[in-house]
């Protein structure tokens, strides 16, 4: 029986959370066929390892950018963005966007810092990956002002509800769905998964957060990505085999990889 292959398109790899067994990690993802993934920036100071990392594994790529809420000194420039971005394997930028459920970075910061992401991506052509958090309506405006549709952009871990989804799907973006759609009081997210379009959707872990159930409470990874497949495919009423082969190929479309 030929094993499926899956893509996660949004780890952390680099985390110190996979300190001790990081070898373990990818041989626990290989053994359950998810052959690539991208392990996501949240800051620059960071951002060597996660190209070490990438340089190291094949099938593994990175982003570039700073989290809309971490506190930095100096706020990242499109020129640092861009040269940052101007690796082989870096095939993003971000993660940034908006954060109003912690407010460790204001709102105006993290308002001026997102639309610097989306202009830098503007600029090399790659995807922007957005955070989004209990901040819907300030995202989707800046979504639309700055022009996501020029270069492209994924929802990431998308935890809203079908008008936030449809506003992004109208702007040309893809949605990812992470752990939190496999859990039992999730039922309008499953809804939104429901009927996002096959070649708009996407599947992620964001480990070390939000595992899966059956694995809810642990440490996530990559490995993982398998539940939350399983899991729309239910929701869909289609195989785990569409899912498993359409994901990858749109992970590989937005991402630029074919």
């Amino acid at each position: 029986m030929t094993q499926l292959s899956f893509f996660d398109s949004h780890c952390h790899l680099d985390f110190p959370h996979f300190e001790d067994d990081r070898s373990e990690v990818f041989e626990r993802m290989r053994e359950e066929g998810i052959d690539r993934c991208v392990s996501v920036a949240v800051d620059f100071d960071h951002l060597s390892r996660l190209q070490k990392l990438a340089e190291n594994h094949d099938g593994v790529w990175f982003s570039a950018g700073v989290h809309p809420n971490h506190e930095v000194n100096e706020e990242p420039t499109v020129d640092q963005l861009c040269k940052l971005s101007n690796h082989v394997k870096c095939v993003a930028i971000g993660e940034t966007g908006m954060d109003f459920f912690r407010h460790h970075v204001e709102p105006e910061i993290q308002d001026a810092r997102f639309r610097t992401h989306i202009r830098a991506a503007r600029h090399v052509n790659k995807p922007v990956i957005v955070h989004n958090r209990e901040a819907d309506d300030a995202s989707m405006v800046i979504l639309k002002e700055e022009k996501i549709e020029k270069c492209g952009g994924i929802m990431h871990c998308f935890s809203s509800g079908w008008e936030t989804a449809k506003k992004a799907l109208d702007l040309g973006m893809y949605i990812s769905f992470s752990g939190n759609v496999t859990f039992k009081r999730n039922d309008e997210l499953r809804e939104v998964a429901r009927q996002v379009p096959m070649d708009r959707l996407l599947i992620e872990t964001d480990s070390p957060y939000l595992a899966p159930v059956p694995h809810r409470g642990k440490r996530n990874e990559p490995a993982f990505v398998k539940q939350v497949a399983e899991c729309i495919a239910e929701v869909k009423g289609i195989s785990l085999e569409s899912i498993a082969s359409e994901s990858t190929e749109n992970a590989l479309r937005v991402f630029k990889l074919i």
